[in-house]
């Protein structure tokens, strides 16, 4: 089995991992377990199928991936206790299944559309959108709404893999049957940089620039705004 095979395989393991540790925290049952490590764990490439076209998507052709995600429910379930601090976890195991994805998107997406924008925004689908799903489904706050790092090492992750497979289609002939390699160090390059910024963003608290101006109203203040003016209007 090729070595790519098995870090997809652990890709989705480490992201059902985080799938129930959530699941854990919130102290439901196993079933519970079960589908939000699924859901977690192969929800961003399920998404990126419907978008692509490829269908049936990844897990109905490999069924595997849900033996996968099961299996991870269930080692979860009986061990998560043992874990001092299970949001730590997820945050870590999330970050290395965000590195994995980015890379794995990018690469299924050039390969279906021969777009490297495309490529981009379906490694950053495929890296996110689980943990997305884990977070809203779990009543976590969302990887999107925390401060710190994320989208963002996804992006990098994937462009560096665009990027690099570029460079090595370049050089391909010169390369000769080295040529796969060119393509293995991209990937690596793109999930070090990855998992190199969303690793920074956990352990030294990076954060991206944030909107500066004043913030959004509340709906409370909207109306109390209407009906100001409404009297300003009437003189009343």
């Amino acid at each position: 089995m090729e070595i790519l095979s098995w870090v997809d395989y652990a890709g989705v393991a480490v992201f059902a991992a985080t799938g129930a540790l959530a699941a854990s925290r919130k102290q439901l049952d196993f079933i519970a377990f079960v589908f939000l490590a699924a859901t977690t764990g192969i929800g961003g490439g399920t998404l990126r199928d419907a978008i692509l076209g490829l269908t049936p998507v990844f897990w109905v052709q490999q069924e595997i991936y849900l033996y996968i995600c099961v299996v991870v429910a269930a080692v979860v379930f009986f061990t998560a206790h043992r874990f001092e601090s299970r949001y730590r976890l997820l945050l870590w195991l999330d970050a290395i299944g965000m590195a994995i994805f980015c890379v794995k998107g990018a690469q299924i997406g050039l390969a279906a559309t021969g777009s490297p924008t495309a490529a981009v925004v379906t490694g950053i689908l495929s890296s996110t959108f689980g943990g997305v799903l884990r977070d809203i489904l779990s009543g976590e706050q969302s990887v999107l709404m925390r401060r710190e790092i994320y989208v963002t090492a996804a992006l990098f992750g994937s462009a560096v893999w665009v990027l690099g497979d570029y460079i090595g289609s370049l050089f391909g002939e010169r390369l000769g049957q080295y040529q796969h390699l060119s393509q293995e160090i991209a990937s690596v390059a793109g999930f070090a940089v990855a998992l190199f910024i969303r690793g920074g963003a956990l352990y030294w608290d990076w954060k991206m620039p944030n909107y500066k101006n004043a913030p959004g109203r509340t709906i409370e203040e909207v109306e109390a705004l209407i009906e100001r003016r409404r009297q300003e209007k009437t003189g009343g």
